[in-house]
């Protein structure tokens, strides 16, 4: 019996996942099992004007409005102050022009002394998933085993058992047993599809300014090859000839000296590249 319900609640959850998620709905305490004649508050998140009332379809009615047969309806929110099995459904809040709907929530109610707490809202792939096994009266024994359709997953001497980056294959129906306590009811658990990512495009960075320009670079780079020569033949002559204090050849002294004229010449035109250079980079 059980099974045949909860089959037919997912079918109406299926029916009805289909319309236009325009708000939200929040359930507190915030889970999708309850013990009977536990009291839940559902809300419909809503920042626009339109008017918005909760609804619900379960085992004993098809679409009805919270307030004239069930539930206190106070603005965009609806307290059941006592839930009944009988309460157990699909809930879902919906406009009161009737042209657009929320996503709905699955809660169930027990009768039993066993609960499965889990979220009541799909999660995420690639987030955890906790689940707890929770007993109406404290169990001298915590431990608990948890299912899913039907088969055993592990038992946790804790009461709780958490999936690591959940998939859409974790998708199910999950229960869970305490030893002589009893076994909870059915959940149905979704996993909803990570939104995808754009990534930006990169932009292309300029290249530092280089640290001298290249123009001052070569002219320079010239003007060392073509003073090389004289420096060379300079050395050779001081080598080969060196001067005296006294005595020394007139035509080498000549020699050496417009030698002299010649380097010191270029060495001035060294210094005034380089003094430009230094003023063109710094502007």
């Amino acid at each position: 019996m059980e099974g045949t319900s909860v089959q037919m609640l997912l079918a109406l959850s299926s029916l009805l996942c289909c319309t236009t998620n325009q708000i939200g709905v929040t359930v507190s305490p915030s889970r999708s099992q309850f013990f009977e004649g536990e009291s839940v508050i559902l809300n419909c998140e809503d920042d626009s004007s339109a008017g918005w009332t909760l609804r619900r379809n379960t085992t004993e009615e098809t679409r009805t409005q919270c307030g004239p047969e069930w539930g206190s309806e106070g603005g965009l929110s609806c307290e059941i102050s006592y839930l009944f099995t009988e309460d157990s459904g699909v809930y879902w809040c919906e406009s009161r022009g009737g042209g657009a709907s929320s996503m709905v929530v699955n809660i169930s109610v027990s009768g039993g002394s066993v609960i499965l707490q889990s979220p009541v809202l799909p999660v995420m792939e690639g987030h955890d998933l906790t689940l707890s096994c929770q007993s109406k009266t404290p169990p001298s024994n915590p431990s608990a085993a948890f299912y899913k359709d039907g088969s055993l997953i592990r038992t946790e001497p804790t009461g709780h058992m958490t999936l690591q980056h959940v998939s859409r294959s974790d998708e199910g129906l999950y229960k869970c047993h305490i030893r002589d306590h009893g076994e909870s009811p059915s959940s149905w658990i979704s996993v909803s599809e990570r939104p995808s990512t754009t990534v930006a495009p990169t932009t292309t960075e300029a290249p530092p300014p280089a640290s001298a320009p290249l123009h001052l670079v070569l002219r320079v780079c010239l003007h060392l090859v073509v003073i090389s020569p004289f420096i060379i033949s300079t050395l050779l002559l001081v080598s080969l000839c060196p001067q005296r204090a006294s005595g020394s050849d007139p035509s080498v002294s000549m020699v050496m000296t417009q030698h002299s004229h010649a380097e010191q010449g270029l060495a001035e035109d060294y210094d005034d590249i380089i003094t430009s250079g230094t003023t063109e980079h710094q502007f």
